[in-house]
């Protein structure tokens, strides 16, 4: 398999490639990314010593280049987009057009050379909140958010070359991951890291936005199980084990950190802040997906790489105008 992977430098796009990396039967992986604040080489690591890597630096906007590119491959996994929910209440432009037209650009490309596999790598915001019950793949889209309508509306872009010209489109849909080198405005680093330097973090109201936790690696393995897996036209949910709400989400990170409740500020709740999001996976469950990772082990895990590696994120929190301070922001933050 020859696999162009979008968005490759960022946080779950890395990921995804250091572990198809090490697959016997894949040929080559060239990673296309834009670079953008949320994107860096150094997510590869030691992946960069692989002969099957290539590495282009560009924007999956680029017409051109991603027709090259695609024609180049046989499979295409996009992780690329646009990804933080507070960014795009102000740049909602720019969400769109990277979302919506960029990933038209790359199905475009897919269907024109017949690409054998296409993952589109979506999340479960386009759901909608959820009072009670868990969203099936079926279940109607409805995003409250800026971020989550231009993903919506991505999803539906991609299966729609499935339906009008049989691109062999999947989608994959992610509850908020969490573990290593993620950018430092998704809440879980955001708030170790400001824990680390003894400053202040901030809850939403009154903490009560309850989120479904995924560990990085797990949905790497449900996006793998997909490429290899999956049938075209089919829409596939990814979930974990561990539903919380963002204060009991702060009571771990405060815990781990050895931290205080005197530590955290309480603050009005924002603009469609939507209460809960749930999603039933068992249809990925029914090709084998079972995620591994224990959230409480996983979490400290996370919270130690950051403890350890201060010249990976200090950098990237003074430069970051971004404030996150809801636990919908952690998306796939890759962009090409």
């Amino acid at each position: 398999m020859k696999l162009l992977v979008t968005g490759g430098a960022g946080f779950i796009g890395s990921h995804f490639v250091r572990r198809i990396l090490d697959a016997d039967d894949i040929e080559n992986v060239t990673v296309l990314d834009a670079l953008t604040y949320a994107g860096h080489t150094a997510n590869l690591g030691q992946a960069f010593l692989s002969p099957k890597l290539d590495f282009v630096h560009g924007d999956i906007c680029d017409a051109e280049l991603v027709d090259r590119l695609v024609r180049q491959h046989t499979a295409v996994v996009h992780f690329a987009a646009e990804s933080h929910v507070d960014r795009s209440f102000t740049t909602a432009g720019t969400f769109l057009t990277t979302n919506v037209h960029g990933t038209q650009i790359l199905a475009g490309a897919a269907m024109r050379h017949s690409i054998d596999r296409f993952v589109h790598v979506s999340t479960d915001e386009v759901y909608g909140p959820l009072l009670d019950g868990a969203a099936t793949e079926d279940y109607p889209l409805r995003p409250t958010v800026p971020y989550a309508a231009s993903k919506a509306a991505s999803d539906l872009v991609a299966l729609s070359y499935w339906h009008t010209y049989g691109a062999p489109v999947c989608v994959t849909r992610s509850s908020n991951n969490y573990g290593p080198c993620q950018h430092p405005e998704k809440i879980i680093p955001l708030f170790v890291t400001r824990l680390l330097r003894g400053e202040r973090v901030t809850l939403h109201d009154r903490g009560q936005h309850v989120r479904n936790w995924l560990h990085v690696e797990d949905n790497c393995a449900g996006i793998e199980l997909v490429l290899r897996r999956g049938i075209p036209g089919e829409v596939y949910n990814v979930g974990g084990g561990t539903d919380l709400s963002s204060r009991d989400l702060t009571e771990q990170l405060l815990n781990i950190c050895g931290a205080g409740w005197d530590q955290v500020t309480y603050i009005p709740d924002r603009l469609s802040n939507d209460l809960r999001y749930a999603m039933d996976w068992s249809k990925l469950a029914a090709l084998g997906y079972q995620p591994t990772h224990d959230f409480a082990a996983g979490l400290i895990e996370t919270a130690n790489w950051y403890r350890n590696n201060p010249d990976r994120w200090a950098p990237l929190s003074r430069s970051s105008a971004a404030r996150c301070v809801t636990p919908d922001s952690a998306r796939e933050p890759q962009h090409a």
